[in-house]
């Protein structure tokens, strides 16, 4: 989480109504859709002015009405409402097309932090008089600190039940650009913000604060060191614009179509993905989206270990959107276009330049071929080729310290390309070391890294999960795995060793989880079963390959992997369900694991002949190092995704060369 410092948010995203013309039913919900959903409730008697809402979101029609949908076509617009009551948390489904409430329901569970508990854990933590007191025996005065509400986890013992738990440590008030270089190590306060009480503070001793400001604008920096020589500009432009069309939310360029909107939770969220084969447009994907971020850090002490952070599910992704800067975060010539969500009161909350389009020639060759048999003294004849063009669609998520951008990367042969990219500052925790020769250096990076004086960057890891509702052609795929084997060889072959291909079908999907290992080479292939390809072959789409990571970790037992078990698997299968959309559960805070993607696919559903939806978790442990700070270079982790018998031929066979 990031700290507001009492900043309103309206201040931080301005809000405005900005109308659009509803262009298809999986559009995100507008600014007077917001308001509308507001004054139903109100009208209903259901909430009041005190009324706070963690979640608003659409509720998506059922995946058949969407599919049967022309243009023209009226489906109800409705909305998922989670908001605060005096019995506690309720959910409503509300009808925005017929202006009533469906349905309440109390919510079994925790709902993602509210902007209005972060700042009262904020300020609780820091106006409790032992928080004061061991601010005082570190030579500071509240005044001089700012608290950072963290998530606490759920460790599954008593003070979990019935609360609603925030741990807050603070940092020195910085005199720079870094918020995070001078922390108060061995302090915090535990906040319930549901009670708006502090539970306890914790003070495990004095730990002198780094000296060093760390600060990363260009003139601190400047002040530090000397700065490269100026360079030429390398920048991106386009003679007579974009060749991409944006209707509303619906997006299209070269063999591509799809449709974008940006949920609180998920962020950016894709639909309808299709892609044009020969003049005729096929369906790839029904929807892909973030369904969890899991952030374990791997050090085991009083002030540590609770940080297993569910970024996406206890935050909020869509929330934190960043406003993204032309020229630094996507190119100059990019589409600007802004994200509603709502706000804490139900209200509509634009963020300005949420998202960014663009295309760019990578510099690379789509395709070549030099053919030295044409060559001629008289005639030498260049290689023949295509440039590669690709189109991105950008977000950039701050939660907290790190900032995560969420790319899909679309490529004219075919394939795409979803990228993470982490950047950003490490967490770091405060010692007394100042360099590895001294005596205390040793137990100080037990769990991490001594990055600057006084500074230690913990272990942990970063886990993306996505779910790819994959559509080939139909709702009704097959899963199957292409797996390198060794194959029979003719004991009378001078060849010893051979691999052939073993094709694999997962039943249900208890068998349908994996892991990837380069000793154990495996492809993972969508098809359709109903449709024959060009020479008989079943069309399909296949995740490639991906970033993944594995730890040795204690699925059963260690309460931060129970309520993130999916990590074990990279890949998994389950039949669609509409209401499986996060794989850490739909209530991420403080949930205790028994509603996650790894107790669904216990059901063991049968797969063949059913609506297939993929989950895919890239990952990566970091191992942080000096070279991370006071900034950390931007670490990109894919998911590729590309066409397997799908197209008749290459489909980047057709770029222009002119």
């Amino acid at each position: 989480m990031r700290d507001f410092r009492g900043i309103t948010l309206s201040a931080l995203l301005a809000c405005a109504a900005v109308p659009a013309a509803l262009a298809h039913p999986l559009d995100g919900l507008t600014a007077e859709e917001y308001q509308e959903v507001n004054r139903i409730l109100r009208d209903e008697k259901i909430v009041n002015g005190d009324t706070l809402f963690p979640l608003i979101e659409l509720k998506e029609p059922a995946k058949a009405d969407v599919l049967a949908w022309k243009e023209g076509d009226a489906l109800d617009r409705k909305a998922t409402v989670q908001f605060t009551s005096p019995e506690g948390f309720k959910e409503a489904i509300v009808n925005i097309t017929e202006g009533k409430v469906e349905s309440t329901a109390a919510i079994k569970g925790q709902p993602m932090v509210l902007f209005t508990e972060f700042m009262n854990a904020l300020e609780g933590a820091l106006g409790h008089p032992e928080m004061i007191a061991g601010l005082a025996k570190r030579g500071l005065k509240p005044e001089e600190a700012f608290c950072l509400p963290l998530t606490a986890g759920n460790f599954l013992t008593e003070e979990y039940e019935n609360s609603r738990l925030m741990k807050v440590p603070c940092y020195r008030v910085p005199e720079g650009s870094n918020f995070y270089a001078k922390p108060i190590e061995g302090l915090f306060a535990v906040y319930d913000i549901g009670k708006k009480s502090v539970i306890r503070v914790i003070d495990t001793g004095v730990i002198d604060l780094p000296k060093d400001n760390w600060g990363y604008t260009q003139d601190e920096v400047a002040a530090r060191t000397s700065l490269r020589p100026k360079m030429n500009k390398v920048a991106l432009t386009q003679e007579g614009g974009p060749n991409y069309k944006l209707n509303g939310s619906h997006l299209e360029w070269d063999i591509w179509r799809l449709n974008l909107r940006v949920d609180k939770r998920p962020g950016l969220v894709v639909s309808n993905v299709d892609v044009n084969d020969g003049g005729t447009w096929r369906s790839v994907i029904y929807q892909a989206h973030l369904s969890e971020v899991f952030v374990p850090y791997m050090d085991p002490t009083e002030g540590w270990y609770w940080r297993t952070y569910m970024d996406s599910g206890e935050y909020g992704f869509g929330l934190f959107l960043s406003p993204l800067t032309a020229g630094i975060d996507c190119p100059a010539n990019a589409t600007f276009l802004p994200a509603t969500i709502a706000d804490d009161k139900g209200n509509p909350l634009v963020i300005p330049n949420a998202i960014c389009i663009f295309e760019r020639g990578t510099g690379d060759p789509a395709w070549r071929h030099f053919e030295v048999f044409a060559q001629t003294p008289e005639k030498p004849v260049p290689a023949e080729g295509r440039p590669a063009t690709e189109l991105v669609v950008r977000t950039a998520s701050e939660v907290g310290n790190y900032d995560y951008l969420i790319d899909y990367r679309l490529q004219q042969n075919g394939q795409i390309n979803v990228y993470i990219g982490a950047s950003g500052l490490d967490a770091v925790k405060g010692v007394g070391s100042t360099s590895m020769k001294d005596p205390t250096a040793k137990a100080d990076t037990a769990y991490g890294t001594l990055i600057a004086p006084n500074l230690v960057a913990a272990n942990h890891d970063h886990y993306f999960n996505f779910r790819i509702d994959f559509d080939v052609d139909q709702p009704v795929n097959h899963f199957s795995t292409m797996d390198i084997v060794p194959a029979k060889v003719d004991p009378k072959s001078p060849r010893k060793s051979m691999w052939t291909v073993e094709h694999s079908m997962p039943h249900s999907e208890m068998e349908a989880r994996y892991r990837l290992s380069s000793t154990q080479p495996r492809y993972f292939h969508v098809s359709n079963p109903a449709r024959e390809s060009y020479l008989g072959h079943e069309p399909g789409w296949m995740i490639h390959h991906g970033n993944v990571a594995y730890g040795p970790f204690d699925f059963a037992s260690d309460p931060p992997m129970k309520r993130n078990a999916y990590i074990e698997y990279s890949v998994w299968n389950t039949v669609y369900d509409p209401d499986q959309r996060y794989a850490g559960g739909k209530y991420a805070m403080q949930s205790d694991g028994s509603d996650t993607l790894a107790e669904w696919v216990k059901a063991d559903r049968p797969l063949m002949g059913q609506d297939i939806v993929t989950w895919f978790s890239a990952g990566f442990h970091h191992i942080p190092r000096m070279e991370d700070w006071p900034v950390m270079s931007t670490e990109w982790k894919t998911v590729h995704i590309m066409p397997h018998n799908f197209f008749a031929h290459n489909p980047a066979l057709s770029i222009r060369n002119d």
